[in-house]
């Protein structure tokens, strides 16, 4: 139970230490004259995976490879699965065209990189499959790339929203920074170390507990963004958030994770992959087949049901 607790405090801490980093670091850029689009591209994209990414750089430093890989891939099945299924489910998802043609496929090709990049055995026949320091910054020359493309919409005046910054004075928007960097770095220890214990405790494997507990817990900011953006009737951004979630799990924060240390791959995670390769699919299918280019109410069923049925599975 008290880690159970110490779990649920680190998520509690973990998030608003994000949006204390997010929040002090805006306001300090605006101050200094940054462009808006700057702030949205950088500050607040990163703020908002902060979660995952030093949840990650944790365990990759404890060398828990189980719950490196668990974050990641159980954090994109959820997004994918639960987040845009309830939000279709509440409303349909239209989604504009570079979202569509590039985003959506960009996402499906990070599930299909990771998948290969984790079976060093398959095409090597080496005598383990490791996600190594070679392999991670790769994955980071992919996050600058989608980073380049995202910099060049906003320039074409492609991505024209705007981002609210906080106005506070330079000492306050400091102390946030200082108070959300802090709050990060103890939310994130909480939850790595008490996941390992739970693991232990209650007889289920770090992986199980990454994949559920951990990966949701650091997804929470993307739940509310989505669910607000929809109750709003912005599902561009419901979309668009959480496709850009997973490009940026995969690309950057395991990029991140396997250049501090190389990440060992189980059989078990194979499984996981290979979900994570299927929603993925699925998005694209559902979003490239009809007339429309839309994620209907049946396809947010069926996706919601499916991530029952997964977590039914990894559970019982």
């Amino acid at each position: 139970m008290l880690s159970v607790i110490l779990i649920v405090a680190g998520f509690f801490v973990l998030i608003y230490g994000a949006n204390f980093l997010v929040d002090g670091a805006s306001s300090l850029a605006d101050k200094f004259k940054i462009p808006n689009m700057v702030i949205g591209l950088t500050i607040v994209a990163f703020g908002t995976s902060a979660p995952e990414l030093v949840v990650n750089v944790f365990a990759a430093i404890g060398h828990d490879a189980q719950i490196v890989m668990g974050n990641i891939i159980g954090s994109n099945i959820f997004n994918v699965a639960a987040i845009l299924g309830l939000s279709a489910i509440i409303r349909p998802l239209s989604v504009k065209s570079n979202t569509t043609w590039i985003e959506i496929p960009l996402a499906l090709l990070s599930a299909i990189v990771i998948l290969i990049m984790a079976n060093d055995v398959f095409f090597d026949h080496t005598a383990q499959n490791i996600i190594g320091r070679a392999e991670g910054i790769v994955l980071l020359l992919f996050f600058a790339i989608f980073l380049g493309y995202n910099i060049h919409l906003s320039i074409a005046g492609k991505i024209s929203e705007e981002i609210e910054v906080k106005d506070y004075s330079k000492l306050k928007s400091s102390l946030f920074i200082l108070l959300g960097f802090v709050m990060l770095v103890i939310g994130g220890r909480l939850i790595v170390t008490h996941a390992v214990k739970l693991a232990q405790i209650v007889g289920l494997s770090e992986r199980v507990i990454a994949l559920t507990i951990v990966s949701i817990g650091t997804s929470l900011p993307e739940l509310a963004t989505s669910l607000i953006a929809v109750k709003k009737k912005n599902v561009d951004l419901a979309i668009g958030n959480v496709v850009g979630s997973n490009i940026f799990n995969v690309f950057f924060i395991l990029g991140i994770s396997s250049v501090i240390t190389s990440v060992p791959v189980g059989i078990e995670n194979q499984f996981d992959m290979g979900v994570n390769l299927l929603v993925g699919l699925l998005l694209f299918l559902f979003i490239f087949t009809g007339k429309a280019r839309k994620l209907e109410r049946w396809e947010g069923i069926i996706f919601v049901s499916a991530y029952l049925f997964y977590l039914g599975y990894l559970l019982f």
